[in-house]
């Protein structure tokens, strides 16, 4: 260490053990000059503090207007699942649940891209429902051993295929496990936007909209009793 660090160190050390030394010499303190934060120029030790005081209160109202926003973000989407709650609730059979999920998401939360596969239940005989489409035994053991959506960048198991055409553009996805007593199903949605759906984001909502959906849509189906 040379000369001057160690001096510059020492003066450090001093004015941490006597922080009265400035009451003592004012003078000192008006006449010490240091770099402006934002260069070109010197300033007084004072006009430097009031620099950042000015800096910190701009970052706390900058912060402070993220968390108002957000709160109110999150007041629309509470508002939104508890509209489609009440659609799903009231919805008479279970073509109507299903359609009442598909559109709600389309209009409200504006994802247009939407699937439900159900196991564990028998299929309609009257028609063909997409929905009972058969999965591979893999996915039904991922998802049955699903604790919390899952989002990110990467379909599982393949699930972007189920999008057809809309596949290769897709970027994010959302799976939502249905459950009653047991779990009998998936939810899937997908975005070409890389960021509607990532890793570490809040799934509340998305688990919400699952559950309530799961109980509607149990209520129109002849599931089977799990072993």
């Amino acid at each position: 260490m040379s000369t001057a660090e160690l001096s510059i160190e020492q003066v450090a050390e001093f004015l941490r053990e006597y922080p009265e030394f400035f009451e003592h010499h004012p003078d000192v303190l008006l006449n010490i000059e240091v770099p402006h934060p934002h260069g070109g120029r010197t300033v007084s030790i004072p006009e430097r503090q009031l620099i950042a005081t000015r800096e910190r209160v701009k970052l706390l109202e900058a912060k402070l207007t993220d968390l108002i926003q957000f709160g109110a973000e999150n007041d629309a989407l509470s508002d939104k699942v508890h509209a489609l709650t009440l659609k799903l609730i009231g919805a008479a059979n279970r073509e109507t649940t299903i359609n009442t999920l598909y559109l709600d998401l389309l209009d409200a939360f504006q994802i247009p891209h939407v699937i439900v596969r159900i196991w564990h239940a028998d299929a309609p005989s009257e028609s063909p429902a997409p929905e009972f489409t058969p999965v591979t035994v893999e996915l039904t053991q991922f998802v049955e051993a699903m604790t919390a959506p899952y989002v990110g960048g990467h379909p599982v198991y393949e699930t972007n295929l189920w999008f057809g055409e809309h596949a290769p553009h897709l970027k994010s996805y959302a799976m939502v496990p249905l459950k009653t007593d047991r779990i009998f199903g998936v939810l899937l949605l997908a975005s070409e936007n890389s960021e509607r759906f990532y890793t570490g984001m809040g799934t509340m909502f998305l688990s919400r909209i699952g559950d309530v959906f799961a109980y509607a849509l149990a209520k129109h189906l002849d599931l089977h009793q799990a072993d």
